[in-house]
């Protein structure tokens, strides 16, 4: 479980970095899903982070695998290898 600390201080990194970084105050917020995923709220973004062991796995090139997924559509993601 993520605490709630926690998830209002992680962003998703491709919005809040170098030439991707989205314009705003605080961009690249994110929402816990069904307590394993974490979507990025950016309107254009899509990216979803799965939770792993506990673990958020924050890489760009993992939440790029998900991005066509819809919320509704995404598994539970599979334990940390």
């Amino acid at each position: 479980m993520i605490s709630p600390e926690l998830l209002e201080i992680l962003r998703c990194p491709h919005c809040v970095s170098g030439p991707t970084r989205k314009e705003g105050p605080d961009p690249g917020r994110l929402q816990l899903v069904r307590e394993a995923w974490l979507v990025c709220l950016e309107p254009d973004c899509g990216r979803k982070y799965p939770i792993r062991d506990g673990i958020p796995v924050m890489l760009i090139e993992e939440g790029d695998k998900w991005r066509d997924t819809p919320v509704d559509a995404l598994p539970v993601p599979p334990p940390a290898a």
